[in-house]
This record gives C-alpha cells, structure tokens and sequence, in this order.
C-alpha cells in the first residue's frame, strides 16, 4: 500500500491533507473527497496517518495493478484461473514494531451516528483449516474494548465454514493497510478451496512472512497486523452502515480477542468508508469476474457490469455473444451460480452497452418476452437487502434474457441509422 501511495503522490493523484484533523471528521472528509484518494498526515490524539479512497474507481484499481481501465477484467479473470503460491520469508515490515495489545492506540473510526462502535472496515482476516487450506477475507470488525472485536461473519461463507469446522474456535490474523491487489483478492468468493492470497500474488507479487504467536502466514507489508482467536463467545453486532445505504441488522455474532499486535514504523491506517466507492468497488469487481468466467463456461461473454444503481452488489448486467437459442437462459443460470447474493441480472447482446443504462432499457423494451425470457424463484440472496428477509437470506431472484430471439428476423432489432447521419456536418447547412 505505501508504494502504491507513493505512486500517487509523484502522479498527483492523492489529496495530502497537513492540517490536524479530529478523527469525528475522517469519515465526513471521505465522503466529500470519495473517487479521489485522501492522505491525513496529522490526526488529532494519534500518531498514526490515515489513508482512505486509494480504491475508489476502476482507474485508480487498473493502476495498482499495472492495466489498462479496459484491461481490468481480463486481469483478474486471469488471476483467478492462473493462481500462484506467495513466497514465505524470514522477516517483513509489519513485524518491525511490537505493541502491547490495546486496540484503543488504533485510530478506529465511527462513521454514523448510528453504528453499533467504532469499526475497522479494511482488515483483511486470514484463517487456515486442515483440509481446505488458508483463507483470506474482509469483515467488518466491531470494537468491543481494549482487546475484542465482534466480526460480521455471513453464514455459510467460508470463514463461517472455517469456525463451525474448528467447534466454533480458530486463530485468526488480523491484517490492516495493504495494496488494493489484496483487498481485491480478499473480496472474492469462490470455491472453499481456492486461497485467496494466491490470487493476491498473481495480481502482483505478495510475500508471506509467518505470525509471532498464531500458525498463519500475513502479507509481509502490511501496516498493521493483530493476532488473536475467534473465541466461542457472541455478543450484538451492528447496527452498520452497509452497501446498501441503509442501517445493517443486529446481529449475534463472534468475538476476536487480539493476544498481540505489530505493525510498521510510522504505520499509516487504512480507512474504507462504508458504502463509498471503495466499498462498492472491492465488492462489485471481483464478483463481475467470477461471473465472467462462469458465464464463460456457457456461451461467449464479452463483458459484465454490477450495478451502482442496484448497490454495486443486487443487479447485475451480463453482455454476451449469442450464438445459440439457449444461451440468454443458460448465461442468467451461470450468473446467478457465480453470484449467489445477486437478485436481478439482465443478459444482453453485444451491440449493447452495459454501461449505459437507456441502452440496456432500450434491450428490454424490444428484445424481452416475459413469457418466455423471465427466470423467477425463490433462493437464499444477500442479508443487506432490506426487502428480503434477512436472517434467512430468503428472496426472490429475477432472470432477464433481453437478447434479440433467435426465431426472429435479427434486422428488425438493430437500431437503423439515418443516411448520411456520421458524416454529414450541420455547420454546413446552418448558420
């Protein structure tokens, strides 16, 4: 992460704020600044620096990974299916200071009035199980006291498969301040058996240095790293403002004590604010890619779109090649297999751009019979979605196939152009 801040700074990318800030006023200044990377530089009570937004557009992701924006999803795609094991070294930056354990000295930020405490919202959690492996994912963490988070685990994720696994305990390290090629690794949800931090290292080369007291292995630049144990222990959870916009349930969940606690010298802490670009991002994107490869499996994807209008998690656009009558069909399927909190996906054409959202209304309007192109059930969706239920997760999940029909003459769906419309110039005529 501080080599990509560097980067930014020579690019003047970064807004570097030298004025003594009160930590009441980060997330406000986030917020206001969101799309643009900030760099606090003196905080009020605290010797830490704060970074915040460093992934809030897919401009600023392609550059951390050395890409072309176009080239983003072709990127992670491969870095899914091409995994690589980090090396493992002797030492590394985040152990060069040893703290004694008090989450207070962290600069932990509440976002609303509303939420449940103070929360770390970039920590990325590492976990190991004997027979699936290591696992690398972000949670949202709940300070409890000098010592103790509550973490958001969702059911059935792998985390939560992990702690059911070990009888409901397991160590856990804890991971604060990294490059946006880990938080786009750690945000992904593939099969159980996929590292996470293999597709770190394909995105761009990560060393492991191994935990002080835990048997886990941490990215060697962290800032910030807390070892400790998820404890057999719940307490309320939240509320939190999640990607939605609105107000996250209370929950029961579990307790992390930090038995100890190391970091960099001069450590900056990463900031992510709850429902900015940065949240958005990390979670829409690696998703995009899991659907991509999935649909790929059924028909030729061109490309894929998470909505910000459906919270960069509910509604998904899947632009495809079609070449047989089935494909609209078997793509939403796919869709929805590589997505499992997605709630509507519509699947169109290539002629349609996916980022333009009249085009994609213009697919449905001409293109969609719903007596024949609507996929509708019941299914487990995502526990942000107010209108569901969600403790249960139970929805009801909508399929689109706005492609042109096969059993139609296709000219009757291609939008015709005006003689002469590209090269005619109207300066000529008017005056």
């Amino acid at each position: 992460m501080r080599e990509f801040i560097e980067d930014l700074k020579s690019r003047n990318m970064i807004v570097e704020i030298n004025k003594n800030v009160p930590l009441t006023k980060i997330p406000a200044l986030l917020k206001k600044l969101d799309g643009r990377p900030v760099l606090f530089n003196m905080v009020e009570n605290t010797p830490y620096r704060i970074v915040g937004n460093i992934c809030s557009s897919r401009d600023l992701l392609a550059l951390s990974l050395g890409v072309r924006r176009e080239g983003l999803l072709s990127r992670l795609a491969e870095a899914f299916e091409k995994r690589s094991e980090p090396e493992i070294v002797k030492s590394g930056r985040c152990q060069e200071i040893e703290e004694t354990v008090n989450l207070n000295k962290l600069p932990i930020l509440t976002h609303t009035l509303g939420d449940g405490g103070p929360y770390v919202t970039s920590g990325v959690l590492i976990l190991r199980d004997p027979e699936f492996g290591r696992n690398a994912s972000i949670h949202r963490l709940m300070k409890l006291d000098d010592r103790r988070f509550a973490v958001r685990l969702v059911e059935e994720r792998d985390a939560d498969v992990y702690l059911k696994r070990a009888g409901g305990e397991l160590d856990v390290a804890i991971c604060i301040g990294n490059h946006p090629s880990l938080l786009l690794a750690a945000a992904t949800s593939l099969d159980i058996t996929v590292d996470e931090l293999e597709i770190a290292n394909s995105l761009r080369e990560l060393k492991l240095v191994k935990c002080k007291k835990v048997d886990l292995e941490v990215p060697e630049n962290s800032e910030i790293v807390l070892e400790g144990r998820i404890i057999n222990e719940l307490v309320d959870e939240g509320p939190f403002l999640d990607l939605t916009g609105t107000y996250d349930i209370i929950r029961k969940q579990p307790v992390i004590e930090v038995t100890h606690f190391t970091h960099t010298r001069n450590p900056i802490y990463q900031a992510l604010l709850p429902g900015g670009l940065d949240h958005k991002l990390l979670m829409s994107l690696p998703r995009e890619t899991a659907i991509y490869n999935e649909v790929k499996k059924v028909c030729e994807c061109k490309n894929v779109l998470i909505t910000p209008g459906g919270c960069s998690w509910l509604h998904g656009i899947v632009q495809i090649c079609k070449k047989k009558p089935e494909d609209g069909m078997n793509a939403i399927e796919a869709a929805f297999r590589a997505h499992k909190s997605m709630k509507h996906v519509v699947v169109v054409d290539e002629d349609i751009d996916i980022y333009d959202l009249n085009s994609v209304e213009y697919a449905i309007a001409t293109r969609f019979q719903a007596s024949k192109n609507l996929v509708l059930r019941k299914d487990k969706g995502s526990s942000l979605d107010p209108s569901a239920n969600q403790v249960t997760r139970e929805t009801t999940k909508v399929g689109v196939d706005a492609t042109i029909p096969f059993d139609k003459d296709r000219t009757h769906f291609i939008p015709v152009k005006i003689i002469g419309e590209e090269t005619i110039r109207v300066e000529d005529y008017v005056s």
